[in-house]
């Protein structure tokens, strides 16, 4: 199936938008990591580490490093993306979980109010993504085939959309009550994660997610699908499902 035909089939939301073709070099091919380079890393993190990026001094993000990591042992990463009129950050119920799981969360801030990918303009996002995952891949040792991409609300609907279009650079997608699916593109197959809420008034579960999941598996994507009683929030027992997913 061509590409242009498949991303006719996954456009689909609650809300319209135009699509912007943006150029986003695959994270995977940036200058392997020299022995050099590993020798100015930081060193074990007794504790949890939260850092800022340091990247933008307007709008920027955050990093956390999980307790007990080490230079010696790869960690995965995941990419968490906040939700509409949000920023960057690591709550302390995601900071646990990447305890648990060893996991390095990088968590940047849009360029926007929200994600460019709900407005129609992706380029700004992506490049500073871009800028993001090289530099903490560039800091810290991470394992670069579990490179995972999450978010909620308005995080779901560009992690969805992100995981699609770079399926061969995110492994494994979560997306928690989706507004909007709409790849600029589509690569790769990453098995795919949705919750949704079924009292849900700002993401109405029958005119997205509900939609999604049989559009995706239809399409050969391999879906794990949540529904659980609730508004548009994100239940401990659902992260804690999501991460514990994509650690398999």
């Amino acid at each position: 199936m061509k590409v242009k035909l498949l991303i006719s089939h996954l456009v689909i939301g609650a809300f319209g938008a135009t699509m912007a073709v943006a150029a986003f070099p695959k994270v995977m091919s940036a200058q392997t990591v020299t022995q050099a380079d590993q020798s100015a890393r930081p060193g074990p993190v007794a504790e949890g580490l939260r850092v800022e990026l340091k990247i933008d001094t307007a709008r920027d993000g955050a990093l956390y490093v999980p307790k007990g990591y080490t230079v010696e042992r790869p960690a995965p990463l995941l990419l968490w993306l906040h939700g509409a009129g949000g920023t960057g950050q690591v709550s302390d119920m995601l900071g646990a979980l990447a305890d648990e799981f060893g996991y390095i969360v990088l968590a940047p801030d849009s360029r926007e109010w929200t994600w460019g990918a709900i407005l129609g303009r992706w380029d700004a996002d992506l490049d500073f993504i871009q800028k993001a995952i090289r530099q903490v891949t560039f800091q810290y040792s991470v394992d670069r085939g579990r490179i995972f991409v999450g978010g909620f609300s308005d995080g779901a609907s560009f992690s969805l959309s992100l995981g699609i279009s770079y399926g061969d650079t995110f492994k494994r997608v979560y997306a928690g009550s989706p507004g909007v699916m709409q790849p600029i593109q589509a690569n790769g197959k990453p098995p795919i994660f949705i919750s949704h809420g079924t009292e849900d008034q700002t993401m109405p579960i029958d005119v997205t997610s509900r939609k999604f999941v049989p559009r995706l598996k239809a399409l050969g994507y391999e879906v794990t699908y949540r529904e659980y009683q609730g508004r548009h929030q994100l239940p401990p027992e659902i992260l804690r499902e999501a991460i514990e997913w994509m650690s398999k």
